[in-house]
């Protein structure tokens, strides 16, 4: 069993996500009021964007490089809901354990240096280690949903999770929110990703409602 898992997002009109862009176009808090909407009470990010809006600027340097070097978890507490970071070989460094109200989880590699997990604890961090060279998305999320209580949750980018999670089969809806704005300048980042695979089938939706907030369109998407 996983959780229910929805990708939400915002784009300019071309389907890019950086974030001061999108910040210069948003109407105002259509984002987060489709975000409460959705009643994810726990989300997901990836590592950039955790850096770039939670953790600390300076980079966890871990003194013992020995990797943790087997699937492991630790569950501080049960919460209603968890603010989740991908953070692979453990790079990112915490100075809380829990933001907005959501209980901080991390979620690694098991190449991971034990050292850093050991931190998590002391800090009061949940986390999670899954996957020989590379995360095990579904594993993680498994785990999520049978030793958190994770049940609904939201992947909020950047859009390499958000591909990640996509290529994985893991993804149940897609949010979309087109901002009014176009940003149209090269090698920006998609709301999807960095998939390699060139000769890779699209992948089809099917439109389940669509919504007009303020000069913003929101779209909800499940799979065909």
């Amino acid at each position: 069993m996983k959780p229910y898992i929805i990708c939400h997002m915002i784009a300019s009109v071309d389907g890019r996500i950086d974030c001061d862009m999108t910040e210069q176009i948003e109407g105002g808090n259509e984002y987060y009021e489709a975000l409460e909407a959705l009643d994810c009470p726990s989300m997901l990010m990836g590592r950039v964007t955790m850096q770039m809006h939670y953790a600390l600027p300076e980079p966890f340097v871990a003194e013992d490089s020995t990797p943790i070097g087997t699937e492991a978890f630790h569950v501080v507490r049960k919460a209603q809901g968890y603010c989740i970071g991908i953070d692979t070989h453990g790079t990112l460094q915490w100075g809380e354990n829990e933001f907005d109200g959501q209980a901080l989880l991390v979620i690694t590699d098991e190449q991971c240096p034990r050292c850093y997990h050991e931190r998590l604890t002391e800090q009061g961090i949940s986390w999670i280690a899954t996957g020989k060279d590379g995360i095990d998305l579904s594993r993680a999320m498994e785990l999520l949903y049978s030793h958190f209580g994770v049940a609904r949750m939201a992947v909020t980018g950047g859009g390499h999770i958000n591909a990640a999670f996509l290529q994985a089969g893991l993804l149940d809806e897609v949010s979309f929110m087109v901002a009014p704005g176009i940003d149209g300048r090269a090698g920006m980042p998609a709301v999807f990703d960095g998939i390699a695979d060139s000769g890779r089938a699209a992948t089809l939706l099917r439109l389940c409602s669509v919504k007009q907030m303020g000069e913003t369109v929101w779209m909800r998407y499940n799979f065909k």
